[in-house]
Parts: C-alpha cells; structure tokens; sequence
C-alpha cells in the first residue's frame, strides 16, 4: 500500500487504501506469507495490545494485518 506523505488522512479515499492493503495481502507469494491460523493468532494478540491504534502499532507505525501476513516478521513489543 502507498500513501501520498503530501497528503492528509481527510483526503485520502480510505476505503480504496484499505482495499488496496487486503488486495497486497492477498497476493503475497506462499513462500512467505504467513498460513491462515498463525495470522489469526498474531491478529487476536494485536487486538488486545494497547499500541493497537486504528489498525497501525503505535510501536512502529505499521498495520498490523500487513506485519502478521509475513512469516518472518515480527511483532515490534515482541507479542508474537
């Protein structure tokens, strides 16, 4: 996903950005996309953690749905 770093949130189409983020998650190569329930795992565990903000860690400023689909990466609280 890319966002426009001259843009403010008020200008962004928000829906089209977060579809283009599931679209990117969708088509991630096998090889190091994170399987199913390990996602849904990592996810519930962000759910709960108070750096959850709007979908982003307050941690590092990812979504945390794009963090948990790749295998190797890692949960910047060290969570998961």
């Amino acid at each position: 996903m890319r966002i426009c770093k001259g843009c403010l949130i008020r200008e962004i189409d928000s829906q089209k950005e977060y579809q283009n983020m599931f679209d990117y998650i969708e088509r991630l190569n096998e090889e190091i996309k994170t399987n199913h329930q390990v996602y849904e795992i990592r996810l519930r565990i962000c759910k709960e953690c108070y750096s959850l903000m709007n979908g982003m860690c307050k941690h590092c400023g990812c979504f945390v749905e794009m963090r948990a689909a790749i295998t190797t990466n890692s949960c910047p609280n060290k969570k998961w």
